[in-house]
């Protein structure tokens, strides 16, 4: 049987490529993933229309839920940060308690994740990157701070045509732009914008954690389910030596 650990059901947006390879990339002995995608109308990966996306995307979560349920996973992860940054706090949590009430199971969000990372190293100041637009970078930026974390700097990639072609080495690249003196972590959003291989250069070259929302929610997740797992060459947070 496969899965006879655990195991995670991710709930993803339609186009995203990245999301699939990454969380089979950390996934420990014993524990198997499942995916399924939210429905979302429009061009995918693009700056224009991200809004009305994610709104599509969120009307679709409660039947995703269901069709992911039935591979009884431990927990179900909602893999989209940017869906956080429209919903607001209270309106996340209303969402996660009526889809633990759905799936029967426990619900955790990309975002959510993240904050669970920041509390577990101790940060309470970032330096946020993003492959966003610079509304949408700015939606972040009020998000985080209304959920008590100080943004020190933030910055988002230039010229980006679509999230989904973007690299490990631009989010490096974004990651070392806005780091700051002042910043207890780098925070690189976005689950569409690969960021797993840059993790454990950008720690190295600037001498703080790094948290991306794709390391985030599968440590979250495995915690979540009771999983204890380290992972080498991934950064600080994964390697769980905090």
């Amino acid at each position: 049987m496969k899965g006879w650990r655990t195991r995670i059901g991710f709930l993803l947006p339609p186009g995203n490529p990245t999301v699939e390879p990454e969380m089979a990339e950390l996934t420990p002995p014993g524990v198997s993933v499942h995916f399924t995608r939210m429905y979302a109308e429009g061009p995918a990966g693009t700056h224009a229309g991200q809004e009305q996306r994610n709104q599509s995307q969120v009307e679709s979560i409660p039947a995703c839920v269901r069709l992911i349920a039935m591979v009884s996973p431990s927990v179900i992860v909602m893999a989209h940060t940017a869906t956080s940054y429209m919903l607001g706090e209270a309106r996340e949590a209303a969402l996660v308690a009526e889809m633990e009430a759905i799936g029967n199971t426990r619900f955790i969000t990309a975002f959510g994740s993240v904050m669970a990372a920041f509390g577990a190293l101790g940060v309470r100041r970032v330096a946020y990157a993003t492959p966003y637009s610079a509304e949408m970078t700015a939606q972040g930026v009020r998000h985080l701070e209304n959920c008590g974390i100080s943004v020190v700097s933030s910055g988002h990639l230039a010229n980006v045509r679509n999230i989904y072609e973007e690299s490990s080495e631009r989010a490096y690249a974004v990651g070392r732009q806005v780091n700051h003196p002042d910043a207890d972590a780098i925070f690189l959003s976005g689950v569409g914008m690969p960021t797993l291989d840059a993790l454990r250069p950008l720690e190295e070259d600037t001498g703080k954690p790094v948290i991306s929302a794709a390391s985030a929610m599968m440590w979250h997740a495995l915690r979540t389910a009771g999983i204890n797992h380290g992972f080498d060459g991934y950064g600080k947070l994964l390697s769980g030596k905090f």
